[in-house]
């Protein structure tokens, strides 16, 4: 497992019964995590002191209790990247920490290609990626279907990298992918991180088992003659990253050659050996 423990501004505090204690930046939260089935607290002392928690509805989604004043929003770093959070809907703050594991791996491919890189970041969130792959000298087109999402990740880049080139799209990926094969535009690297299930800028359906090969099937025609990297990122239960890597073999090597590999994603639990499974990846690289 590939372990994101190069943090400073983000910790695990503790984890039990359900729910992993956070603290970013100043702020501590409380929220819930499939994988947390165990219910013994390593530290109770710890859980005294929360900004706020996120208890799910039995119904679907959830609601945010907050115990003591907070920011709405405010900012942390990772290394040289920094990244707004703010507490929203279904528990989320707007990053992954995880993905830093990501993060390194790619800056450091971008900058000892020494040449410029063109990213594409597919289903692109808030911008995680997109800042990493900016920060180390990118250019950088981000796509994906929610104007909110892509808004966030402008102000993302907007804290400190507003002069790099980064284009932001809100659409439908596999039709922004149709398009730039029939515009004949091409990309050195790719990245996505799909759901399980969504819904495009016009209501298109995404299933990611029905989907996902399609997908990278047709990113193959929209990378350059000289790829650098092609990254999958998955929160899908019930999939291994050796599928990933199954896909990326059936794909992307079958037009070039490169190493493929696969793997999990994790974060460390501050004065413990427990480490908390967040999700897998599959690689493509030159």
């Amino acid at each position: 497992m590939n372990i994101a423990n190069n943090w400073n501004d983000y910790k695990i505090l503790d984890m039990a019964d359900g729910q992993k204690l956070e603290k970013w930046g100043d702020v501590i939260l409380s929220r819930p995590d499939p994988q947390i089935i165990w219910k013994d607290k390593s530290y109770p002392e710890k859980w005294k002191n929360i900004n706020a928690t996120y208890h799910r509805s039995k119904t679907g989604g959830g609601t945010w209790e907050y115990n003591k004043k907070m920011p709405q929003q405010w900012q942390i770093k990772y290394k040289d990247l920094t990244f707004n959070i703010k507490p929203m809907g279904f528990k989320h703050t707007g990053l992954f920490p995880e993905q830093a594991v990501n993060w390194d791996w790619m800056m450091d491919k971008i900058k000892n290609a020494k040449r410029e890189i063109k990213v594409l970041n597919l289903f692109a969130y808030t911008g995680g990626a997109t800042v990493a792959c900016a920060s180390a000298g990118a250019s950088v087109c981000h796509v994906d279907s929610s104007k909110g999402m892509v808004t966030w990740a402008k102000e993302n880049i907007a804290s400190g990298l507003q002069d790099r080139p980064v284009r932001y799209i809100v659409d439908d990926v596999i039709k922004f992918v149709n398009r730039e094969i029939r515009r004949g535009n091409k990309y050195d690297a790719i990245i996505m991180d799909p759901p399980s299930y969504g819904r495009g800028a016009n209501g298109e359906v995404w299933k990611f088992e029905e989907n996902l090969p399609e997908l990278v099937n047709l990113c193959t025609q929209v990378l350059s003659d000289k790829p650098l990297f092609f990254l999958i990122n998955s929160y899908t239960t019930g999939i291994s990253s050796t599928v990933l890597q199954n896909i990326l073999e059936l794909t992307v090597s079958k037009k070039y050659k490169g190493k493929v590999s696969n793997g999990e994603i994790g974060l460390p639990m501050t004065n413990s050996k427990m480490v908390l499974p967040c999700g897998i990846y599959g690689r493509w690289e030159n």
